[in-house]
Order: structure tokens, then sequence, then C-alpha cells
């Protein structure tokens, strides 16, 4: 499977999406988020994430846990509520995050050529 995809349990588990607009200029936010990657991925129930960007700046960020308890104490991790409040001050002009229940999930991978 590529990198680019979380390697995730049979479901059920759960999934944060997390949609943002960003702001213009760095402001240290590279640092930041790859900084917060590399903690949750260090918090108990963190399954994996997959994240992209556009050129406009708009991204999602999915993250997958394995329970709802786990979802709200990453949100309670000290560091994380830092860059959130970070993130609303100067990351981003908008954003949307929502929790689902994944309770189906289903892949394709083409076989690899020459």
């Amino acid at each position: 499977m590529s990198p680019r995809f979380a390697s995730t349990p049979k479901p059920p588990y759960y999934a944060v999406i997390f949609s943002a607009q960003r702001t213009g200029g760095d402001n240290g936010y590279d640092a930041a988020a790859q900084a917060m990657a590399e903690l949750a991925a260090r918090q108990p129930g963190y399954l994996g994430a997959e994240s992209t960007r556009d050129a406009a700046g708009f991204g999602i960020t999915v993250s997958y846990w394995d329970s709802e308890e786990n979802i709200r104490n990453w949100k309670r991790n000290l560091d994380h509520a830092a860059a959130r409040q970070q993130g609303r001050a100067q990351w981003y002009s908008h954003y949307e995050l929502r929790v689902a229940k994944v309770e189906r999930a289903y892949n394709f991978a083409a076989p690899e050529t020459d």
C-alpha cells in the first residue's frame, strides 16, 4: 500500500476530518504541522492519517482513531490545544472539523507494472 494512505484496521473505527483554508505565509505552520503529526502518532488509539493541500491553501486531513475517548484525549492534549489556538489566530481563515464512525471500508490497488 502507498505510504500516503493510512493503514487502518477492519472497521469500526473513527475518522476526524479537518478541512481548512490557510492564510498566506508560513508563519511557522509547516514546523508546527509536522510536530503535531508526530505527536498525534504517539497518542494512544491513533491509527494513521491522510492529508492533502491545494495551491490555493485549501487542505483536508483525515486522522483515524480507535475510539471517541482517544479522540477526546487528543483534543485535550496541551500542545495540540496550543496549536489549535495559534491556528485560529494565525494560520486559518476558516476550518471545519467532523468526527465520523467508519463502519465499512473498501480499497483498490492497480497491479504494479514494469
